[in-house]
């Protein structure tokens, strides 16, 4: 028996050129957890619709965002599986969901060198049907198909570990050392809210109300939405933040359906107007920054509260490659290792 790892992030277009974009934003709107609409009406809104126009605004957008090196979010997630294999003794192969970094070819790369026992670690700490749960999904689809004989395991949603919160808190202590800010603004990626409540197991616990993501259930296991406010919860907890300097918001919204709320956009430019002038932002549902961190809120989101009257925006980096996150994750990969224990890919 042979162990690895594979680590998976979301992934990127291969260049910022429209037809690459528009080749990735294919593939990752046309997942049905991501877009949970019949593959008829998917075909016709994502490519009928969105394919005609968004890949070249979306190319602009990565245009400002893109390093030499490449695709941040592939860059830093290189930079984090590197540091990762420099620490644990067994194979770490990195894969992402969409693009040409294909979970085949990490599960591949890894049979290759001979691993029967593979623990896919899912880099988003919040479980949701549009990233843990459409990874394990095709993992286990390829499983089948491709690799019967190797057995996968899957991290379960780290959110809650008080080893990650205590990172995660410190690499926010640290980016405001020395700023007088006046509220930290915590904005997590949207999601429609069907999918909280066709995840949820309970089928009738997840009512979007004010009380549900704070009434003890086992849906919360799968509940996107109670996972975020309680890793803003820990934080806050951790970080001693008062009572109103602190809030949660959502990004990245599509569509007109009805998607987690408050809005982070609309908070920003709330915030501003209401005479805030010193404005920190966070992004907990990204280990790695991206398009939605360098570009949505980095800059949009900077621009908003300028014109609204804002003065300082502050925007916290995500983890990416720190030492310690790297560190953490090797150890939790060590812990695997000697206890093996598995956790059945849904």
């Amino acid at each position: 028996m042979k162990k690895g790892v594979l680590l998976v992030n979301l992934g990127s277009p291969d260049s910022t050129d429209p037809k690459d974009v528009k080749k990735y934003l294919d593939e990752f709107l046309m997942d049905p957890r991501v877009i949970d609409v019949p593959r008829w009406a998917r075909i016709l809104l994502v490519r009928g619709i969105i394919l005609n126009t968004r890949p070249k605004k979306s190319a602009e957008a990565y245009q400002k965002i893109w390093w030499e090196e490449g695709s941040p979010l592939i860059v830093i997630s290189e930079r984090l599986q590197a540091k990762i294999q420099q620490q644990v003794t067994i194979p770490v192969a990195l894969a992402m969901r969409y693009g040409s970094m294909t979970l085949q070819k990490g599960l591949q790369e890894l049979k290759d060198q001979g691993v029967t026992h593979t623990l896919v670690i899912p880099l988003y700490p919040q479980f949701a049907m549009a990233t843990t749960e459409t990874i394990n999904v095709k993992v286990a689809e390829l499983q089948k198909q491709f690799f019967p004989n190797m057995e996968i395991s899957s991290l379960p949603a780290f959110y809650h570990r008080e080893d990650y919160i205590d990172i995660l808190s410190k690499s926010i202590s640290e980016a405001l050392e020395g700023k007088d800010i006046e509220h930290l603004l915590f904005s997590y990626h949207g999601v429609p809210e069907r999918h909280i409540r066709k995840s949820d197991i309970t089928n009738g616990h997840c009512k979007i109300d004010g009380q549900c993501c704070k009434t003890p259930s086992e849906a919360h296991q799968f509940c996107y939405r109670h996972q975020c406010l309680d890793t803003t919860r820990q934080v806050a907890q951790k970080l001693h933040l008062k009572e109103g300097t602190y809030s949660t918001s959502f990004q990245s919204r599509l569509g007109f359906d009805p998607w987690l709320q408050p809005y982070t956009d609309r908070t920003i430019e709330r915030y501003g107007k209401q005479g805030m002038k010193k404005l920190a932002i966070v992004t907990p549902a990204f280990v790695s920054d991206c398009l939605e961190t360098l570009e949505e809120i980095a800059m949009e989101g900077e621009e908003i509260f300028h014109e609204v009257g804002g003065k300082e925006f502050t925007t916290i980096p995500c983890l990416n490659d720190r030492d310690d996150f790297a560190k953490l994750l090797s150890q939790w990969i060590e812990e695997w290792q000697l206890k093996d224990v598995k956790t059945a890919i849904a």
